[in-house]
């Protein structure tokens, strides 16, 4: 709405749009080399400060070139985070001897982060009744801020062994180890693909307010609904270190029923199949942390961000699929990308086998 009300054309916003996308994309895997090759903790406090900056270009100068200078630096600080959070927790984790604790703890961070969207809606509406796009903005900006300074204090375990050797190898090595891995290694690129497919489908959640208009709930009562979904999330992905204790088969079973509640929904295109949507992402969610926590149970710590952003960027490609397939087919399309990507799990969710290593 800022940049409409701004005077931005649609062709305006939506090359805004792409400006972010880019640079995301552009930045993802450069981003978590160096997060490897210098320091997981300073990547997510410059990501904090990154997409901060830019909330000052859009608040203090409104304006195309200002927003398109922002959702640069917002995409450039998403790149910085994605690879070196992940990585950060679980080598810290690991460091403490409770890396079998990743998954729930990952868990709860994403639970954490979906229950944050009720409150902070709710506050950005207060503070848009308040002062307008301008308040909304500096708080947003202090927000950021916020988060880089509690970032800056996280412990960040040393480096030892292989990555001691990481850390003082130049960039252009650990980019090549990042990528060398991603690539190289059947069991790293099988989970890999579980977490692109599985990220990707995220981005149905953009689709569930048109979802609920088209079967016909009121506009007013959007809002609400649209609330309980992410509180269904938050309660799927808390559960991910339980769902973590399943094999192959028992996941792909999980999803499964997951995909048959999501095509329930829309053959039902009623209000009352958004309790089928929400089933569905609870589920979903819980599934998603486990496919996070077996790729960073199957790479190297050396290269643990960039192994990580290469997923970010396939995840990215992936989303693109999730948009071709709404314009395509709207529901039903979106059903069938859904299902194909039940095809697919039980190859990428496969144990190695007996007497493999899972590390490097």
């Amino acid at each position: 709405m800022l940049f409409a009300d701004t005077g931005l054309s649609g062709a305006e916003i939506s090359a805004l749009f792409a400006v972010w996308s880019a640079v995301g994309i552009a930045a993802e895997v450069p981003s978590g080399a160096l997060a490897d090759r210098f320091s997981r903790r300073g990547a997510l406090v410059l990501g904090g400060v990154l997409q901060a900056l830019g909330y000052v270009l859009w608040t203090a100068f409104p304006g195309f070139a200002a927003f398109a200078a922002g959702f640069a630096l917002w995409g450039l600080g998403g790149a910085f985070v994605s690879g070196a959070s992940e990585s950060l927790v679980y080598d810290g984790l690991a460091a403490a001897g409770a890396r079998a604790h990743f998954a729930r703890v990952h868990g709860w961070m994403e639970a954490a982060g979906q229950l944050a969207q009720v409150p902070v809606a709710v506050a950005a509406t207060v503070l848009f009744a308040t002062g307008g796009y301008e308040l909304v903005g500096w708080v947003s900006v202090g927000m950021c801020l916020a988060a880089a300074a509690v970032a800056a204090r996280l412990p960040e375990p040393p480096r030892s062994g292989e990555e001691g050797h990481a850390a003082v190898a130049g960039y252009l090595a650990t980019l090549r180890t990042g990528l060398r891995e991603a690539l190289s290694r059947a069991l790293v690129r099988r989970a890999l693909l579980a977490v692109a497919l599985l990220t990707g489908l995220d981005a149905i959640e953009e689709y569930f307010p048109l979802m609920a208009r088209a079967w016909g709930l009121p506009t007013e009562a959007v809002p609400l609904a649209m609330a309980a979904i992410p509180l269904v999330g938050a309660l799927g992905s808390a559960f991910g270190g339980r769902a973590g204790r399943l094999g192959a088969r028992g996941l792909t079973v999980v999803y499964g029923l997951a995909a048959l509640l999501f095509a329930g929904a829309a053959v039902v295109r009623h209000p009352a199949g958004l309790a089928l949507i929400a089933a569905f992402y609870g589920l979903y969610r819980a599934v998603l942390v486990v496919a996070d926590a077996r790729l960073q149970d199957r790479i190297g710590s050396a290269a643990r961000a960039t192994v990580t952003s290469v997923a970010g960027l396939a995840t990215e490609l992936a989303v693109f699929s999730v948009y071709l397939a709404w314009v395509a087919g709207e529901m039903v399309a979106v059903t069938g990308l859904v299902v194909v990507v039940a095809a697919v799990l039980p190859y990428a969710f496969r144990a190695p086998r007996a007497g493999i290593p899972v590390q490097v």
